[in-house]
């Protein structure tokens, strides 16, 4: 991404997009019962208070009532039907790691298999994004998290945390390509979970041989344990190598939530808080999600930059808009273009 001298100034920014998740799927739900949904209607006042505070988008998660995360589509299209009445305007993006909690005490942490992930395209009615991860790779979610983060939690169970800290995600070649393909064939929007450039650089090479043509939303996800960690020069590395035309979203873990999205604010991106990310305000103190997303509208109303409304977010997003080639999905993206048969130097475009 390129800044120019302006770049600091709000004006010249976009309004800011602020993504809750509020549904924390790696918590027990009498972790945080103030704050952590349980039935279904508990799910949908939660994305309609965290709309009302100022987030447009929604990144969703659905619990059984036993507590533990659901894996049964069927929730999810019951959960997608009530958010399109209650909070029409906002964004809906599944997780596509819609299984990684663990169904019982040390069981195993793993994501559904690649056939039913695939169903995620088929949801009806769809949501508007679903999250992708690029490359497998290890997500030991509790590498960063400190005695402080877990303490009188169901992390600090040996069993679950020793769960967590054996996480990984599978995201191969060819599950990937053919994620992007269904997805797209439906009109769903992938969002991509990034942890690191050479992620990043996948997805570059999937847009140039094809495999997907559209807007490019991205969220740089900085939890450690195989991902970047939020390292302030870590996070300046990935932003120097997104391209300029995409949007980026930066997410991270605890209690550095708070100042990797005020680093957010004040560069134009964009911000991701809830309880998935964070339960803890000041050390010891909780937070909910929508008191996450408050706090992030008075930073932004601090540093000047205005909040996009739910229709504002949908433009930014480019939300139901596609490209018709390689060529133009590089050139809206601001990534070069493809070497043509016999062409040799850099390549630019005029």
């Amino acid at each position: 991404m390129h800044f120019h001298d302006d770049a600091l100034f709000p004006e010249v920014q976009e309004k800011l997009v602020i993504t809750a998740a509020p549904y924390g799927p790696e918590w027990e739900p009498d972790d945080f019962r103030e704050d952590l949904p349980l039935t279904m209607d508990e799910h949908v006042q939660a994305a309609v208070d965290c709309y009302n505070a100022g987030a447009t988008v929604l990144h969703i998660h659905v619990r059984e009532l036993d507590g533990k995360g659901s894996k049964r589509l069927s929730k999810f299209n019951e959960l997608l039907g009530r958010l399109r009445e209650a909070v029409p305007d906002m964004i809906l993006q599944v997780g596509g790691s819609i299984s990684f909690a663990p169904e019982g005490e040390g069981a195993d942490a793993k994501w559904l298999s690649d056939d039913t992930r695939h169903m995620l395209a088929e949801l009806d009615p769809k949501p508007d994004q679903v999250t992708i991860a690029i490359n497998t790779s290890q997500m030991n979610i509790v590498e960063l998290m400190t005695d402080d983060d877990i303490a009188g939690t169901s992390i600090a169970r040996p069993e679950l945390y020793e769960t967590y800290r054996e996480m990984y995600v599978p995201a191969g070649p060819g599950w990937v390509v053919e994620h992007l393909k269904r997805l797209q064939a439906n009109g769903i929007q992938p969002h991509f979970q990034l942890s690191s450039i050479p992620q990043l650089e996948t997805v570059e090479r999937l847009i140039r041989r094809g495999h997907y043509t559209g807007p490019l939303n991205l969220t740089w996800v900085a939890i450690g344990g195989g991902f970047d960690g939020p390292n302030p020069y870590n996070m300046m590395n990935f932003i120097n190598r997104v391209p300029d035309g995409a949007i980026l979203t930066l997410e991270t873990l605890m209690r550095s939530v708070l100042p990797v999205n005020t680093m957010a604010i004040a560069m134009g991106l964009h911000t991701r808080c809830g309880n998935e990310d964070t339960i803890w305000s000041r050390k010891g103190e909780k937070i909910t999600s929508v008191q996450q997303v408050e706090q992030l509208v008075r930073i932004a109303n601090e540093l000047g930059r205005e909040v996009a409304d739910g229709k504002e977010a949908r433009d930014i997003y480019r939300i139901g808009q596609t490209y018709d080639s390689v060529d133009e999905t590089l050139a809206r993206l601001g990534y070069a273009p493809n070497r043509q048969p016999g062409q040799i130097g850099f390549t630019f475009h005029a």
